[in-house]
Order: C-alpha cells, then structure tokens, then sequence
C-alpha cells in the first residue's frame, strides 16, 4: 500500500496574493519570512508566539534610535528588519498551518503600533534638549496621520482582496456586523476580545467616514446583488483597483522604514516625521479621491446593469 508524502508548502500559497504584495516584500521579507515559518512549524511554535518575539525586536528597536551613536542606530535598523521578518513570518505560518485566531489578529495589529509607539519615543527623547516639548507635539501629530495612512493602506488592500479572492480572502470589516457580534459578547467571559472590538469598531467607522462613495457602491451590491459581487465587476475592478496597491505598500512599512533609515544615517531624524506628513500624507489623499472617483463610477454602473436585468 503506497504511502503519501506530505508536501512542503510552497512559499506562494503563504502569500495573500500577488497584487497586494510589495517589490522588496516578495524579493526579501516573504522570502525569509517563509523559511522562518517553516522552521517554526517544525519546532511547533505557534504564530501568536512569533507575533509576540516581533513585538519585542521591534521595541528593543526603538530604543537603539535614541542615542547619537550610529553603531547603535545600526543595530537598530538591523532589530526591526528582524521584527519585520517575523512579522511576515506569522501570517506566512497561519496561512500555512491554518492556525488564524481572533487573538492572533488582536496581536498581530498591535505589533506594528508598539514598535513604532517605541521608536517615536526614542526619537523625542534624543532631540528634546534641541526641540523642547516641540518635538513631541510634533511626533503626536505625526502619529497621528501615521494611524490614517496605516489603516486607510490595509483598508483598501482588503478591498481588493475582497474582490480578488471573496471574503474568505479578506479581511475587511463592517461596522454594523461588528456591532452586532460586539453585542453578543460579554465582559466577563470575553474581556479581552471584546476590548479589541471596541477599539476595532472605532477603527473601522474611521475607515468608512473617509469612503462614503465606497460605502454607497458596497450597499448597493448588499441590496441589489445579494451580497454577490457579479464576476464582470468584480474583473474591471481589480484592474481599476491594483494600480493603488502600490500606494497602499508605501504606506505601510517599507516606505516608511527607509526614510526613517536615511534620517537617523544623517543624523536628522526629525526628517522622518517631516517625511510622514509631507510625502505619505499627499499620497494617502491622492490614493482616497482616486479610489472614491473609481467607486463613483461603478456604482452608476452596477445601478444601470440591475435595472436593465430586473
């Protein structure tokens, strides 16, 4: 009786998809971070632990950018390339074992926000004997943009996730469900759950305030489509949609990441804030009237395709 071998998972089927991933994700983090992944699948190690060792890396990361000292700024850089790789890594291994959870989402949203939390302190903690409480006013109100590209950027790739791969694929949330499901958990039982969706539910309705066309083309396809995108929109779409991907890269962490790089090599890293609320705020207002102008003009279309069907 012939035996089955089980086959390694490819480095492909850890990915979400090709159109939403990034030149130096698919050539250097999704690399590596599945080869960590396989490795941690072999010593049983779970993808909330990985999420959890990334958290780490990444505040240890921060705290070299505080001093004037580029060799410790250096180790620094190299710390949150290692955090970034783990970070692909547990979604790679939950992809690839199956084991997604709601704490490993709950995790995995709050690594990213503790290494930076981590490396703005640091950096207001080096120039405030030049800046005063200037550079912390100035770092909050970075931070604050920073949390609207961020979640604008992860709001339009599950967009097209949803829409390339159906809801199994993505993992883009409406607020009416999330309350929903917010009212059946309890504070006793489901403290911890339910305190990330109270967090979550404001999260999102963030996200739809700044998508109102986006709003009236997804109601559109709930009331008059059943829920069910039909495969010709679904088609023009993501051609229309995947030329934002590359926006939605930039402002998540490679992007970023560099320009805090150069600034800490020249030792000015209030050009990283600058940066951020210069460069990526201009193209997270481009990326939102572009894709609503695109939304605009589908929900005149899907309108005129129901009423000619119906």
């Amino acid at each position: 009786m012939a035996t089955q071998t089980k086959q390694k998972p490819t480095l492909e089927s850890t990915l979400k998809s090709m159109d939403t991933e990034e030149f130096i994700d698919i050539h250097f983090y999704r690399p590596i971070g599945y080869r960590w992944a396989l490795f941690f699948n072999k010593l049983g190690i779970s993808p909330n632990t990985v999420t959890i060792a990334s958290i780490f890396i990444g505040a240890a990361a921060g705290i070299c950018f505080y001093p004037h000292n580029l060799t410790m700024n250096i180790i620094g850089m190299l710390l949150l390339i290692w955090a970034n790789s783990y970070d692909s890594a547990d979604g790679q291994l939950a992809r690839m074992t199956g084991k997604k959870t709601p704490l490993g989402r709950i995790l995995d949203g709050t690594a990213g926000d503790i290494w930076f939390i981590s490396i703005y302190a640091a950096i207001c903690a080096r120039l405030t004997p030049q800046w005063g409480i200037w550079i912390w006013i100035f770092a909050l109100l970075t931070g604050f943009f920073h949390s609207k590209q961020a979640a604008m950027a992860d709001y339009y790739r599950n967009i097209h996730l949803l829409f390339l791969k159906g809801k199994a694929g993505s993992e883009l949330s409406h607020s009416p469900v999330l309350k929903e499901n917010y009212k059946k958990m309890s504070w006793k039982k489901d403290f911890i759950y339910k305190l990330f969706e109270t967090f979550y539910i404001n999260y999102t309705v963030g996200q739809e305030r700044l998508t109102p066309k986006f709003q009236r083309m997804m109601q559109i396809i709930r009331q008059d489509y059943h829920d069910q995108a039909p495969e010709w929109f679904r088609t023009a779409f993501r051609e229309k949609s995947l030329p934002l991907m590359k926006y939605t890269n930039m402002l998540s962490f490679n992007t970023r990441v560099i320009a805090l790089f150069v600034s800490l090599f020249i030792d000015m890293p209030w050009l990283y804030f600058t940066f951020e609320i210069i460069v990526l705020n201009a193209m997270l207002v481009y990326m939102i009237r572009r894709h609503e102008h695109i939304c605009q003009g589908f929900t005149q279309e899907l309108k005129e395709r129901c009423q000619t069907n119906s």
